[in-house]
């Protein structure tokens, strides 16, 4: 009889800190979303909206160029710094939330998590707002997302600039410890993501984003600027978390089809990237793409694009000026 009391007292604790976590949760979200709201406009997709954030003349002499984010971030990351910058180019600048992060819905839930599905979203919202053939701008996660764009809706992609991308089939990194397999587990996922991961995502939030830097130092101001929050709210942490674990079997479906890649394509990564090494993914992928230019960049980490944005935007610049006569 102790022991069920025990048993039974400690569950009801369990229920009440859960219950609590969930209210704080709750709490957090609201201010954030209330700090952040959407910052450009939707489009509509089938199955939701997709939220942007748009700069620069429209139309543009120039032509248009599409900036997608990497993962645990959204549109701002990379419109904060590129994006502005190629505005002031004269090109116009779409940034996508990718679906289910920033204010973009996750349109079909979980079957939404692959590079491919991702694509098809993308590619319907570049066909409702006109663009024509665009110059795709992925970073990281979205490296995978837009060299789907080009294999799957060439039609919409003018050129490709890849940045740190991840791209190629990921190593084998051996047995899960079961604690990983537990959060990962559907129903543990969804329950953390209400519960314990906002209050403690939003503690840790500042050494993360400084982390993903190395080995530069993060702007003084890059978690506001690029609305990094965001990240934290139930939603979006279960969509990013679903991406993640994705990726590797859709890594390995689609890498074989790289050599049918036709558009231009530039991929400029760091040499000091730990997150996404270089050898690992830009390297092999510039001798897979015909004709792709790989631009190394010595010392720099994972966030090229905002610690040497120049070469980023000579990028772009690079593939949609004219050839020279001959």
């Amino acid at each position: 009889m102790l022991l069920l009391k025990l048993v039974l007292w400690l569950l009801g604790g369990g229920i009440v800190l859960a219950l609590v976590a969930a209210g704080v949760t709750l709490l957090i979200t609201a201010r954030i979303e209330a700090r952040y709201p959407p910052a450009g406009p939707f489009v509509a997709v089938s199955g939701g909206r997709l939220a942007t954030i748009q700069a620069g003349p429209n139309p543009s002499t120039r032509g248009t160029v599409v900036l997608l984010h990497g993962a645990s971030a959204n549109a701002a990351d990379p419109m904060a710094e590129l994006g502005r910058r190629l505005a002031s180019e004269g090109f116009r600048v779409i940034a996508f939330d990718r679906p289910g992060f920033g204010w973009s819905d996750r349109l079909t839930g979980g079957a939404m998590a692959t590079p491919k599905a991702q694509a098809d979203a993308i590619a319907e919202a570049l066909t409702v707002l006109g663009t024509g053939p665009a110059t795709i701008v992925g970073h990281s996660w979205a490296g995978a997302l837009a060299t789907a764009l080009a294999l799957d809706h060439p039609a919409v992609v003018a050129g490709l600039v890849l940045v740190a991308p991840a791209v190629m089939p990921l190593p084998d990194i051996g047995p899960i410890p079961w604690y990983y397999r537990l959060a990962l587990t559907p129903s543990v996922t969804w329950l953390l993501s209400r519960t314990v991961a906002t209050p403690v995502g939003l503690y840790y939030l500042p050494r993360v984003g400084q982390s993903v830097f190395k080995p530069q130092d993060a702007p003084a101001d890059y978690l506001e600027a690029s609305r990094a929050a965001l990240v934290l709210r139930p939603g979006t942490m279960l969509a990013n978390v679903q991406d993640l674990v994705g990726l590797p079997a859709a890594l390995e479906a689609q890498s074989p089809r790289y050599a049918g890649i036709t558009v231009p394509t530039t991929i400029v990564t760091g040499d000091r990237d730990g997150i996404v090494p270089a050898a690992r993914h830009a390297r092999p992928l510039a001798e897979r793409i015909p004709g792709a230019r790989l631009v190394v960049l010595p010392g720099i980490g994972h966030m090229v694009h905002s610690v040497a944005t120049d070469a980023v935007v000579d990028a772009v610049i690079g593939l949609n000026e004219p050839a020279p006569a001959r």
